[in-house]
């Protein structure tokens, strides 16, 4: 049907038929997100990312295919696989937060006796074959995919894929009637004390006392500063040796994505660090770039490591903590260094943008 038609999407930069190929894998993706959970299906990022990513090591070192241009295994699997409509988090990942904020309107008596929190940010919870949900999931999977498209297409210097996970999540706190900062329930934005203190919220009309928290953190395990600097510090220089040894910048983020496992199976205070190992790396490569010692690469990938840690824990009391969907704090953070990092870029201040393509 599409042999003949070669017009041009002038924004995506895309022909049609191939427009068309992808709005479908994202429908489906945005689904199959919205069927197995938000949270399993990033765990499935980091393993498709893992692979392709060994992949194109395996060919590094093997110096490539002889019929198999070197990296065009690797790519198709991280790029348009791993980041693309099957498990990119902008699909997947996204259509699952959505899927999420909807039931927890819709279908408040489907939330777990074991679950504190409001039921639309419970991200590991599998809605398996419902169709109204899997259809809010296949609706956000596209818009994901549309809205990094056009980002791409307009040269916008940061990680679009992060950047749209935050704008779906927030779209969705518009669509389904949440608040999209919520009522503080504590002192300011960034005050945690009262969920130490188990203080419980009030209801809309300010006369009755919920069962809900009056602040949720993102993470009840990772959300005090010294810790949240300290775990930052590790996984930037785990994500740094990981560039150094391999030449991936996105083994590391595969690694922590891939943790998550553990995570979602009930292992308490597992960390997040998707974040942490990414930029990690990231600042790695910067680095690289300007000096010529490892132990110096080192440090700088700890310095961003610890920054994208604090920037998440931040941007978790701000957004997250007291609304009642999952806006991610890690793509929040991922989305504004990387805007920066961009930005310094292409103001000549920095040698390269990491792993952005300006």
């Amino acid at each position: 049907m599409y042999d003949n038609l070669i017009l041009q999407l002038p924004i995506i930069g895309m022909e049609l038929e191939a427009f068309v190929v992808l709005l479908i894998a994202a429908l489906a993706g945005g689904a199959f997100g919205a069927a197995i959970g938000a949270l399993p299906a990033f765990i499935f990022t980091g393993f498709v990312v893992f692979l392709g990513e060994g992949i194109a090591i395996l060919e590094g070192e093997l110096g490539g295919l002889e019929a198999i241009p070197s990296g065009d295994i690797a790519t198709g699997i991280t790029g348009t696989i791993g980041f693309g409509a099957v498990t990119g988090p902008h699909i997947a990942f996204a259509g699952g937060v959505a899927a999420t904020a909807y039931a927890g309107k819709k279908y408040p008596e489907m939330e777990p006796a074991d679950w504190d929190y409001h039921f639309g940010k419970n991200i590991l919870y599998a809605f398996g074959t419902k169709p109204d949900i899997l259809a809010v999931g296949a609706i956000f999977g596209a818009l994901g995919m549309l809205i990094t498209q056009v980002l791409n297409g307009v040269a916008f210097p940061t990680d679009n894929i992060a950047l749209s996970v935050v704008a779906t999540a927030m779209l969705a706190r518009v669509v389904f009637g949440y608040p999209l900062v919520g009522n503080v329930g504590g002192s300011n934005l960034l005050d945690m004390t009262p969920f130490e203190r188990e203080e419980k919220r009030f209801a809309a009309d300010g006369g009755v006392e919920t069962d809900r928290l009056a602040t949720e953190p993102w993470l009840p395990h990772q959300y005090k500063w010294s810790g949240v600097a300290t775990i930052g510090v590790i996984g930037g220089i785990l994500g740094g040796y990981i560039w150094l040894e391999t030449g991936s910048i996105f083994l590391g983020y595969a690694i922590s994505a891939m943790s998550l496992l553990f995570l979602n199976l009930g292992v308490e205070k597992i960390p997040v660090t998707h974040h942490i190992t990414l930029l990690g790396s990231t600042g790695a490569v910067i680095a690289a770039s300007a000096v010529g010692s490892d132990p110096i690469v080192l440090l700088v990938a700890a310095a961003f490591g610890a920054i994208s840690a604090l920037l998440a824990e931040v941007s978790q009391r701000v957004f997250y903590s007291h609304s009642g969907t999952h806006v991610d704090p890690p793509a929040m953070a991922i989305a504004e260094i990387m805007l920066v990092l961009g930005l310094l870029y292409l103001a000549g201040l920095l040698p390269n943008a990491g792993y952005l393509a300006l």
